[in-house]
């Protein structure tokens, strides 16, 4: 996959994010890591179909779930102010499949790609490699 100049690479998991921008070109990608906002965790209305058992004692997939729809919100928020124009997004796959729940229509039409692996706390030449390999 290319990443466009410019692009913003978001990189999620069930309870961090972090952004990149590709500083470089689409022959030369670059990416650098970017500010990231707070994530609003309070959509506690994801994810309500887990309910707390044996299998879920801590409520944590209902926090994962919240994370990844903040997420969700905080993207579609970027796109919607003209902040992001190329989006690719790399998430663990069950939060992946979270966050596309939640996306804007304007988001969609901005997303170059999405690749479900967890590089959260991969270096940023390891996310560069792994966006070429996809």
């Amino acid at each position: 996959m290319i990443i466009p100049k410019g692009a913003i690479v978001a990189v999620a998991d069930g309870e961090r994010l972090n952004l990149f921008r590709n500083s470089g070109d689409e022959a030369n990608p670059k990416l650098t890591a970017s500010a990231v906002e707070d994530v609003t965790n309070s959509n506690k209305g994801s994810g309500g179909r887990h309910q707390s058992s044996s299998a879920n004692p801590d409520d944590s997939q209902i926090d994962e779930d919240s994370f990844a729809a903040g997420t969700a919100e905080l993207l579609n928020r970027q796109v919607l102010d003209g902040q992001i124009y190329n989006l690719i997004v790399i998430a663990a796959p069950r939060t992946l499949g979270e966050l596309r729940k939640h996306y804007h229509q304007k988001l969609m039409a901005v997303l170059v790609g999405e690749i479900a692996k967890d590089l959260t706390g991969h270096s940023a030449q390891e996310i560069e490699k792994a966006v070429a390999g996809a």
